[in-house]
C-alpha cells in the first residue's frame, strides 16, 4: 500500500490539504456555524480530486491505497532446530552450514545465509537480465555494517556510470550524497561524516527489507 514517504503521496499532499480544509468548511456550514456556498465547495473538491498529479484507476492516490500491479514478496521459513532437535539452525548459530553423521549418514545442517543471498541474487539477475548495482548487493550491505568507511570508499571508486546509478539509488531513499561527491583522491571521511551517512544508509537498508 502507499505510505506517507512515497513520492505519489507527498506530491498529492497539497491537494489533500485543500480538500480537507474544504470538507471542514462544508461541515461547519452544515452545522450552522458559518455561511458559504456548499455546492461551489463540492465542485472545487471535485476539481482538486481530478487535478491531483497521481491517480490510480481514476482516483487520487491516498495513504493505505493498494498499489497497482503485483506486490508479492517471499518469506523463507527455516525450522529453529534440526530433525534431532539437538542443533540450532539459526544463521548465527555455531552449527551453521556444517555436515554431521546422523544414523550412519552424512547430513547437512544449518543454514548458510551468505550463500543463500548470493545465490538468490545471481538467480534473480540471470532470470530477469537485471544489472545489479553495488549498493543493491548483499555484499555491499555486509560491508556497510562491518566497515562503513570501506563501503563509502568503494562507492566513490565505482566506474563513472555505476557510481552515478549508485548515487541515484541512494538519493531516492533520502540519503544525502554530497559527501560522496568529493574527488576520490581527497575523500577523507571524518567520524561526523560517517555517522551522518550511516544514518541515511541504515534507513535505506531497512527499507529494502533485507536482514543481515
Amino acid at each position: 500500500t502507499f505510505k506517507g514517504s512515497d513520492k505519489q503521496i507527498q506530491e498529492n499532499q497539497p491537494y489533500a490539504t485543500k480538500i480537507l480544509e474544504l470538507n471542514q468548511k462544508i461541515r461547519s456550514i452544515q452545522h450552522g456555524e458559518t455561511k458559504g456556498d456548499i455546492n461551489k465547495m463540492k465542485k472545487e473538491i471535485e476539481r482538486l480530486e481530478r487535478e491531483a498529479p497521481h491517480q490510480n484507476n481514476g482516483k487520487r492516490i491516498v495513504r493505505d491505497m493498494s498499489k497497482p500491479g503485483p506486490q508479492s514478496h517471499i518469506h523463507i521459513i527455516v525450522s529453529r532446530k534440526d530433525a534431532s532437535n539437538r542443533y540450532s539452525l539459526s544463521p548465527g548459530s555455531k552449527y551453521k552450514a556444517t555436515v554431521v553423521e546422523m544414523n550412519g549418514k552424512l547430513v547437512k545442517r544449518g543454514f548458510d545465509r551468505d550463500l543463500f543471498y548470493t545465490n538468490a541474487e545471481k538467480t534473480f539477475d540471470t532470470m530477469f537480465s537485471y544489472k545489479r548495482n553495488y549498493v543493491e548487493s548483499y555484499k555491499a550491505r555486509k560491508t556497510y555494517l562491518k566497515d562503513p568507511k570501506l563501503y563509502f570508499l568503494t562507492i566513490t571508486r565505482l566506474p563513472t556510470n555505476q557510481k552515478a546509478i549508485a548515487f541515484n539509488l541512494l538519493q531516492k531513499t533520502g540519503v544525502n550524497t554530497t559527501l560522496l561527491s568529493m574527488p576520490t583522491n581527497k575523500f577523507q571521511l571524518t567520524l561526523k561524516a560517517i555517522n551522518t551517512l550511516k544514518k541515511g544508509i541504515g534507513k535505506a537498508i531497512e527499507s529494502g527489507s533485507i536482514g543481515i
